[in-house]
């Protein structure tokens, strides 16, 4: 039977943060509900960050509802500053700017050369007869011999080093 406190009733097993912290787990700790003891690492990531009396206060300060998503916003800064020190998940967030706009500049060339294969296209078809410049309006039995080639050379370029693991657990 669980206990809204987010353990056991009867057990004596503290939350992650009271383990790391070597103090009594009580009824009303504020770190059980969002630092269950089977995942210490997840306190542990978010005192070496944060602090643990300033985990405390922010808690403290917000309404219940809110200290769940504040807790998982917590633990996403946390671990991304203990993969990167300096940048954090602002590190994140710019590689993934970077890569939007590789990949928005691909997009581009793409379409420009769909455009551009079109227009070779149309023109190609009405000097051989087959667009509304054949002054029979019928097909001309001639046979298009050229082919269309790409006037860019789009490879597609990824970055290996961020394709290891996800900054989105936590």
């Amino acid at each position: 039977m669980k206990e809204s406190g987010g353990r056991k009733q009867g057990a004596p097993s503290p939350c992650a943060a009271c383990k790391l912290l070597r103090r009594r787990c009580s009824q009303d700790c504020v770190f059980a509900p969002y630092f269950p003891a089977d995942e210490p690492q997840k306190f542990a990531n978010v005192h070496k960050v944060f602090g643990a009396s300033n985990v405390n206060k922010m808690l403290q300060e917000l309404p219940v509802h809110q200290r769940g998503d504040a807790v998982s916003s917590m633990v996403y800064e946390a671990n991304a500053r203990v993969r990167d020190p300096v940048y954090g998940c602002v590190g994140a967030i710019s590689s993934l700017q970077q890569q939007i706009d590789a990949l928005q500049t691909q997009l581009a060339l793409a379409q420009a050369e769909v455009v551009h294969l079109r227009v070779r296209q149309t023109t190609s078809f009405s000097h051989h007869g087959f667009g509304p410049a054949s002054p029979s309006g019928s097909p001309s039995p001639k046979v298009m011999t050229s082919e269309a080639k790409p006037i860019f050379n789009m490879d597609m370029v990824v970055d290996q080093a961020s394709l290891g693991e996800s900054m989105w657990s936590c």
